[in-house]
């Protein structure tokens, strides 16, 4: 891959326990080596100086950064890709947009959106939710055995969301699934950075 990563961070203001500025700063400190601003509700004024500001704080060296269904803003904003839900963009558009370079992440929930994902030139897939999560709603998850498959299959890296704890990240990575994605379990949490720290030492082990 262009860019590898382990621990993957959704941020969102609303769900942030700190301002969101220093909330990334802090789950940078904390080990994550990717991080994804989803927010969905700014005009495009604000969402584009937002990732503005994002791409100041975020070191090129230590974290990858991607925009969540914006190809166009994280063009503007030099992030360095974007992530498409399954009704976004394609990523045959998304890459004319941000070109061959950029990361280009899908949001897949079965072995078939998987595979098209793949197809069509996915730099990464996300897989889930692998647990329930109440972050999105998801009163059920897909689990660890079909997430385990899904990355078995895969030539792009495959990141497991939906629900993550530390506790459980032993019985993904002895599935075979080494990349995690997390939103509330770090960013909503009083020690942003200490939760972080605590997800990066389980996917160390």
């Amino acid at each position: 891959m262009k860019r590898d990563f382990s621990l993957y961070v959704l941020v969102t203001g609303s769900l942030a326990s700190a301002p969101l500025e220093d909330c990334i700063r802090q789950v940078i400190k904390g080990g994550a080596d990717a991080i994804q601003l989803r927010e969905k509700d700014l005009c495009d004024r604000d969402l584009l100086a937002l990732a503005r500001r994002v791409r100041e704080i975020i070191p090129r060296e230590r974290a990858m950064f991607v925009v969540n269904d914006r190809p166009d803003i994280a063009r503007l904003a030099g992030a360095d890709g974007v992530h498409l839900g399954q009704d976004d963009l394609t990523i045959e558009a998304a890459r004319c947009v941000l070109g061959a370079e950029a990361v280009i992440g899908r949001s897949t929930h079965s072995i078939k959106q998987a595979e098209e994902a793949l197809a069509q030139g996915a730099d990464y897939i996300a897989i889930g939710p692998v647990f329930p999560t109440a972050t999105k709603g998801y009163d059920e998850g897909i689990g660890i055995e079909l997430a385990g498959r899904i990355s078995a299959i895969s030539q792009a890296p495959v990141v497991a969301i939906g629900g993550m704890k530390p506790q459980r990240v032993p019985e993904l990575r002895a599935a075979g699934i080494k990349r995690i994605a997390v939103c509330s379990a770090v960013i909503s949490q009083k020690d942003i950075r200490a939760s972080a720290a605590a997800f990066r030492s389980a996917l160390s082990i």
